[in-house]
């Protein structure tokens, strides 16, 4: 997650040793996740929770790779018009994407236009369907699942690439992906669960069920 902090309102208490805000419903969440309803909604039920299917998995790269140097909140925002764009991240339907389609994504308000990127996504959900042959997407980003997973007490301690992020990318690369690189592929592991950066007390430290 790259979304810039927002100050916490002033009937909420913050602790600076944790960078962790509790909120009126006694909550301790991280301070990006704070304030914001969306993005609060998006801490508490979904961001670090295991995502195994291939459609899940493919959206979410893709939305990964949108979200590259823009903020987390931008995308989220526009999600609900993404996946209308995007046949719902459906990737065979995405791979026969053509011309004719990128012109439409150009002219869509509702998601971010970078032609790089919507031919990134094109070309992901094409590695992604040929990837079929070989496990599937999900099971090759599930197999880069650190031995151990971070324990950060404050956002600095966060770290924002792995020793895993970056084979990750290099394997995702060799198989034909796109937008790629080793920190989107970290916020990916993230997202999917496959690391846990929630911080020390955060409410969700844990609860994914995959570093219990």
């Amino acid at each position: 997650m790259t979304d810039e902090p927002v100050a916490p309102p002033a009937d909420e208490r913050t602790t600076a040793t944790t960078d962790l805000v509790t909120g009126e419903d006694g909550l301790a969440r991280p301070v990006w996740a704070a304030t914001d309803a969306m993005l609060r909604d998006y801490y508490d039920t979904e961001w670090g929770m295991p995502v195994h299917d291939e459609r899940g998995v493919f959206e979410r790269l893709s939305l990964e790779a949108f979200q590259s140097g823009l903020s987390w909140r931008t995308i989220l925002a526009k999600r609900p018009a993404f996946r209308a764009a995007f046949a719902d991240f459906d990737p065979d339907t995405v791979a026969r994407f053509d011309e004719d389609d990128v012109a439409r994504l150009m002219a869509d308000a509702g998601i971010v236009r970078n032609q790089a990127k919507i031919r990134a996504t094109i070309t992901n959900a094409n590695a992604t369907v040929a990837l079929r042959a070989d496990g599937g997407l999900a099971d090759l980003v599930w197999s880069f699942r650190p031995d151990a997973t971070p324990a950060p007490r404050t956002a600095a301690e966060v770290p924002t690439t792995s020793p895993e992020s970056v084979a990750l990318s290099k394997a995702l690369r060799k198989r034909g992906f796109a937008f790629v690189g080793p920190t989107t592929m970290h916020a990916l592991m993230e997202a999917l669960g496959i690391v846990d950066t929630h911080l020390l007390g955060s409410h969700r430290r844990g609860t994914s069920g995959v570093w219990a």
